[in-house]
């Protein structure tokens, strides 16, 4: 695998080299490194201020090197001009901690996303994968390998991050009793490990979903960990596949599933309940890895939750890539005709977003919008509010990050309805996935004049959405006739569409413009 850094992490790495050379040590250690994060401006610098590492704290921990503060030092780094197709210097990638916290990296890289660019924040997770010491002291501020696993693309933590080290007590005079127990672990931790792999060939090569496959590696990890103070040789000395009376016994069922959903469905149940065997049976040798074991069954019920819905909702909203956005003031010849011209141009949704309006009136326009919808097959969602969207018989709701959470949004509109959450940044995109929503929006993408914002999560945020979720991701934000073919470009699938289909003289046109640069892109939608 071919490690490209970014010319911040290549900065970053050579002001390590500089403060060590001036502080007199022979090598680069864990404290340069930290210090030269903390001194630059760097992504990781942002995740060690959020976790209250900052160049004060830092200080408790290693003595500012010397010539640590001097702003000419870290200035001539900061400004140095560095062409990362050139790489390392080979002086300093022949540091033994680079080279080492550079290893873990490459190692924890998911298999789909080699040749990516290393920024400063993989070369945090990787100093703490290296340095097991230097991650313990750390872990008092929350910085974490599953912390920072949770906010990089396509890296698992290590399976250190499941605590320390588990005392098993086998108990002297009942030899037969821990021989039977470690056969049934042996037996439930292969169960839940051919499970898995039958769950992460589906999340990787079906739904092709890169922050999914990471988290079910990230569990894999965990679960070996958990489970490495039984020696190998032990589980093994008890197998005794030939005798199993379990490998004669057939259901039905087992031989035969109907779809993939089913493969899918069956694999999670077949994990969780080995899971469960390991933590009941674990615990007659330690509390603590019983203990350990019910954490990781209650993250894969929420792993079965966030696959199956990014399933189920692909094929639920397959077909449906246009989505229109409607407000009375903003349409031409008013909402009616504007949402009907809309729908018979192929728009698959219509999102009623009336924040003017008050309940009663709210309700009426959601009820005809819900009238006109239907007659066109189309969806029909309700803007933030799933009172409304329950009253007007609504197909779903979707709410903003301010507004309720997707949990108590569902606890209103039911099971059966569409939840939808609007996203910014690609931690709430996977949060948002975790938190099971049935779509996403992402943006703005552009400037718009329905919403003001601070700032646009623009291209780049489609881009990085595109290349790991695949949860139905709508693009929103300013996209008209003229930028649609960037969005797509970007990797958009689906967009959100408000003023250009609402403002135009003919939305049925329009629509299917839209719906032909869309299709083009995704000629099976």
């Amino acid at each position: 695998m071919h490690l490209l850094l970014t010319a911040g992490a290549i900065r970053s790495l050579e002001l390590a080299a500089r403060l060590a050379r001036e502080s007199g040590a022979d090598e680069v250690a864990a404290g340069h490194l930290l210090w030269s994060l903390v001194l630059q401006e760097t992504r990781a610098g942002a995740i060690l201020a959020r976790c209250g590492l900052t160049a004060e704290t830092l200080g408790l921990l290693f003595a500012p090197p010397v010539g640590g503060f001097d702003p000419n030092l870290v200035a001539a780094v900061s400004e140095t001009h560095i062409d990362p197709l050139q790489g390392l210097s080979p002086e300093i990638g022949r540091q033994p901690l680079i080279r080492d916290l550079l290893r873990q990296v490459r190692d924890q890289l998911t298999v789909d996303l080699e040749d990516r660019e290393i920024g400063t924040e993989h070369l945090l997770y990787g100093l703490l994968a290296a340095e097991p010491t230097l991650a313990i002291e750390l872990r008092r501020y929350g910085l974490t390998l599953g912390y920072l696993s949770e906010k990089l693309i396509g890296l698992a933590p290590l399976p250190s991050e499941v605590g320390g080290d588990i005392t098993l007590h086998y108990r002297e005079g009942h030899e037969v009793e821990n021989h039977d127990t470690l056969r049934i672990l042996d037996a439930a931790a292969n169960r839940a490990r051919e499970g898995l792999r039958v769950l992460e060939d589906y999340v990787r090569f079906i739904l092709d979903d890169g922050h999914l496959s990471s988290r079910l590696k990230n569990w894999r990890h965990q679960l070996s960990h958990a489970l490495r103070g039984i020696a190998p040789h032990q589980l093994l000395a008890v197998r005794e596949t030939e005798q199993d009376v379990g490998t004669q016994i057939r259901t039905l069922t087992e031989g035969k599933r109907e779809s993939v959903s089913a493969v899918v469905q069956a694999n999670f149940k077949r994990v969780e309940e080995a899971t469960r065997t390991l933590e009941e049976f674990s615990k007659i040798l330690s509390s603590d890895l019983g203990q350990h074991i019910g954490q990781l069954r209650y993250e894969i019920y929420t792993l079965e939750k966030a696959v199956l819905q990014a399933h189920f909702s692909r094929q639920r909203l397959t077909g449906r890539e246009l989505y229109m956005l409607v407000t009375e003031d903003l349409c031409h010849h008013g909402s009616g005709p504007a949402v009907r011209g809309a729908l018979q141009g192929g728009v698959g949704i219509v999102q009623l977003r009336e924040k003017q309006l008050g309940d009663r009136e709210l309700v009426a326009q959601g009820r005809r919008v819900r009238e006109w919808t239907r007659q066109a097959g189309a969806l029909f969602i309700m803007n933030d509010r799933p009172d409304l969207a329950v009253l007007t018989d609504a197909d779903g709701v979707h709410v903003g990050q301010d507004e309720l959470s997707v949990k108590d949004a569902r606890r209103i509109v039911g099971p059966d309805k569409l939840v939808g959450v609007s996203t910014h940044t690609i931690e709430q995109a996977r949060q948002a996935v975790l938190d099971g929503a049935d779509y996403i929006g992402m943006g703005p993408v552009f400037a718009t004049s329905t919403k003001q914002f601070a700032q646009f999560a623009g291209l780049e945020f489609v881009r990085q959405v595109a290349a790991e979720i695949r949860l139905p991701a709508y693009a929103i934000g300013g996209i008209n006739l003229d930028n649609i073919d960037q969005v797509v470009a970007a990797g958009a699938e689906c967009v959100a569409i408000s003023g250009a289909l609402c403002g135009a003289v003919d939305p049925k046109e329009v629509a299917e413009q839209f719906r032909d640069r869309l299709r083009t892109r995704n000629p099976v939608a």
